[in-house]
């Protein structure tokens, strides 16, 4: 089980949200270059980038950033979404050193999207799904649709999709604990990798993520926990790697 820190990008700097609410945000650093350093000093083996603005405009916004952290660390695997809605977008990060492109609102409007760009950029496509009460939302969690997480997710299994992001909404930005048995059930559900996302808030957290990891769980994104540090990143990982080996 491997852990994943967020670094969320809205107007040049690292923020946190609660809930995706844009006008809700937490501001930790206005460098994300250096904020990126500090979590490959803590032991982070990759990172999990947002450009929240480009999740909005639909094309990357801090696009920039992005490229400057990738290469800054060659050697780190960095997955970014937000904005990723042409196959000039991914090639652009790609060429840049970012490992996988997450497609969330295009891969809900437009699924065949998803399947052409893991046929041109094989093993370097993630779907993220981010869902309230279950259904997922689109546009920066702006809308909330009636299509089932489980169901679309499913949809891209055969497609190569790398793995899938699975965001609860609910959850993120609360500090209220991860939603283990919605991921755990999406896991079981589908054949690729499920990569679990908002809520995480302490150690406890991690045990419960680990107890579930044989359902098909193979990461944690973690942001506000360890960055108003309810969660020791470090010894997050090494509780991680103690329990699922």
């Amino acid at each position: 089980m491997i852990l994943i820190p967020a670094i969320d990008l809205k107007d040049g700097k690292c923020v946190r949200l609660r809930q995706g609410r844009m006008e809700d945000d937490t501001v930790f650093s206005d460098d994300p270059v250096a904020m990126a350093a500090h979590w490959v000093e803590q032991g982070a083996r990759r990172l999990h980038l947002v450009d929240l603005n480009g999740a909005f405009a639909g094309e990357p916004v801090n696009g920039e950033i992005v490229k400057e952290i990738a290469r800054s660390f060659p050697d780190l695997p960095i997955q970014i979404g937000g904005g990723i809605r042409s196959p000039e977008i991914i090639e652009s990060y790609l060429k840049a050193g970012v490992q996988w492109l997450i497609i969330g609102t295009k891969a809900v409007e437009e699924p065949d999207f998803v399947t052409a760009m893991c046929k041109e950029f094989s093993g370097n496509i993630i779907v993220g799904l981010d869902a309230r009460d279950g259904k997922v939302a689109t546009d920066g969690w702006a809308v909330t649709t009636d299509v089932d997480v489980t169901d679309l997710a499913k949809r891209f299994q055969d497609d190569g999709v790398q793995s899938i992001v699975y965001t609860d909404i609910s959850r993120d930005g609360m500090m209220q604990g991860v939603n283990v048995e919605a991921t755990a059930a999406l896991a079981r559900a589908i054949s690729i990798p499920v990569i679990a996302s908002g809520g995480i808030t302490n150690l406890e957290d991690i045990k419960a993520l680990c107890a579930a990891a044989d359902s098909g769980i193979e990461g944690a994104i973690t942001g506000r926990a360890i960055y108003e540090k309810t969660l020791d990143f470090a010894e997050g990982q090494k509780l991680a790697d103690s329990l699922t080996q």
